[in-house]
């Protein structure tokens, strides 16, 4: 089965019932799921109490406060219950369809990651229903916005079996998702592109991120315009990847099929070519 984990945001404004909602629909995609929060921001303790799923408030951070991504992986790659871990950004809502993909994932090496669907949600879904999932699929085929292949909000890896080595990024700031594809590559781990057999589905917030202790700055998108921003593009080295460079695609009916496509085949000559003639962006 599957450990999803996260690092919310405080559950305030907005993000109370936007994480709410992303980690109930966790909670129902199948029963032995295991769903961990890690982190102390605030209301993080009441939500894993009331939404009966774990909390780990110890994190690393860095000198600005904010959760370091390779002690939060570590840590998970530590104390998960199961052998396929998930690492998903608390404002994602995923379908029962996930865990069919995430069971097709086979053998000791993999990363499994899709594109998402941005939705406006308004307050509070209600799980009690039995349809939730199917006006869903209706809210995102009315209005939906699929975004491009460099968002990524979900990562499904084998628990063991691979050495990624993290650079100490800081979450929610900009590349360090691009540089884990680079890493898939240069490590010749399978990328499987999910985003026709998994409806992933954002819900649409203001673009801050409120680091602990440290209140978002009125209006400066520091995802990417802090210094944090820059560390983490420091640390990744123009090391970038993003889902085009998935090797495998899962099909609606959950089938793997090569990824030989336009985009595919002219990505795996142009990089060799421009490296061989000194060319190439470094790392790439």
């Amino acid at each position: 089965m599957l450990t999803l984990f996260t690092i919310p945001k405080p559950f305030v404004g907005v993000f109370d019932a936007i994480q709410r909602n992303a980690i109930a629909s966790w909670t129902r995609l199948h029963p032995e799921c295991e769903v961990i929060l890690f982190g102390d921001e605030e209301g993080v303790a009441r939500a894993a109490a009331e939404l009966g799923v774990r909390q780990i408030p110890a994190v690393a951070c860095n000198e600005h406060g904010t959760p370091r991504i390779d002690d939060v992986f570590a840590q998970a790659r530590a104390v998960a219950r199961h052998d396929r871990l998930c690492f998903v950004n608390t404002d994602i809502l995923l379908l029962p369809e996930f865990v069919r993909a995430v069971a097709r994932l086979q053998g000791p090496r993999y990363l499994m990651v899709g594109q998402r669907w941005d939705i406006e949600v308004k307050g509070l879904l209600d799980f009690t229903d039995a349809g939730w999932a199917e006006a869903l699929r209706r809210e995102v085929a009315r209005n939906g916005v699929r975004q491009p292949p460099w968002a990524i909000d979900y990562f499904v890896i084998p628990r063991t079996g691979v050495a990624w080595d993290f650079p100490p990024f800081a979450v929610g700031r900009i590349r360090w998702d691009n540089w884990f594809l680079w890493r898939a590559g240069a490590l010749r781990v399978p990328v499987i592109d999910a985003t026709w057999a998994v409806l992933c589905v954002h819900q649409k917030h203001p673009r801050t991120y409120s680091s602990i202790n440290k209140p978002p700055v009125a209006g400066q998108d520091n995802t990417r315009d802090s210094a944090e921003a820059r560390k983490n593009l420091e640390l990744a080295k123009d090391k970038y990847g993003d889902i085009r460079d998935a090797t495998w695609l899962m099909t609606p009916n959950f089938a793997l099929l090569p990824a030989i496509t336009p985009r595919r085949l002219y990505r795996m000559v142009k990089r060799p070519l421009l490296r061989w003639l000194g060319l190439g962006r470094p790392g790439a």
